[in-house]
């Protein structure tokens, strides 16, 4: 049993190329709506949700834990995996060695504030830029938010403003450091045309995948199913 959580509907994404990769497998997953967005929680806050959320996935006897969320990843991950020992914790964070690896010159970062201040945000520019790059972080206040309510005025809104700053900047990719972004991909199309947009949910999915085999977990007994819970 692998159990996946993110503060709301954003997570969904990564749920569906973890179920693409691996039918077989029986997925929980938890949108945490009431608590969305967390990227406007204290870390105190924050850990005791995360803590909260992994407790009732162990006892529902999850082995691996997917937080599909880029700030509770980088604000809680290390945390709980010292907590947790004997669960496996894949996280999500910002694509930003994708971005790199395929030499786009001028990559813009979209993320919750509380990501882009993340010691782990920092941690990922500072390993793979390379001297001939731009990486511009932009703390899209609201967005996730916004994206959770289908509030398509306010999408579309901080979308422009971010486009208005960075139009002449030659941006060439851009980076979807939130999972509940691809959901306004075509707003984000709509101002960037022709810019590929990069999201960490496939690689996600294949760590999970490789997590497994390197731990030996048997998907004996499972049967594919997807839980998808309201509340824990």
């Amino acid at each position: 049993m692998i159990g996946v959580f993110d503060s709301g509907i954003g997570g969904l994404n990564v749920l569906k190329e973890l179920t693409k990769l691996m039918p077989e497998r029986d997925f929980i997953y938890f949108g945490d709506s009431n608590n969305c967005p967390y990227g406007e929680k204290s870390d105190s806050e924050l850990m005791a949700i995360t803590t909260s959320i992994v407790m009732h996935f162990k006892e529902m006897g999850c082995k691996i834990i997917v937080i599909a969320c880029n700030t509770a990843t980088t604000r809680c991950m290390k945390k709980l995996r010292k907590q947790f020992p004997d669960l496996i914790f894949v996280g999500t964070v910002p694509a930003i060695k994708v971005a790199c690896d395929r030499e786009s010159k001028k990559t813009l970062v979209m993320a919750t504030p509380a990501t882009i201040d993340s010691e782990r945000t920092e941690e990922l520019v500072r390993d793979y830029k390379r001297p001939d790059q731009e990486i511009f972080l932009v703390p899209c206040e609201g967005l996730a938010s916004a994206i959770e309510h289908k509030n398509y005025y306010d999408i579309r809104k901080i979308i422009k403003n971010i486009h208005e700053e960075y139009k002449d900047k030659g941006i060439d990719a851009i980076v979807l450091g939130c999972t509940h972004y691809p959901n306004a991909k075509k707003q984000i199309e709509e101002f960037f045309p022709n810019v590929p947009l990069l999201d960490g949910s496939n690689g996600v999915a294949r760590e999970v995948k490789r997590q497994i085999c390197k731990n030996h977990i048997s998907s004996v007994g499972q049967t594919g199913e997807v839980k998808i819970l309201d509340t824990l």
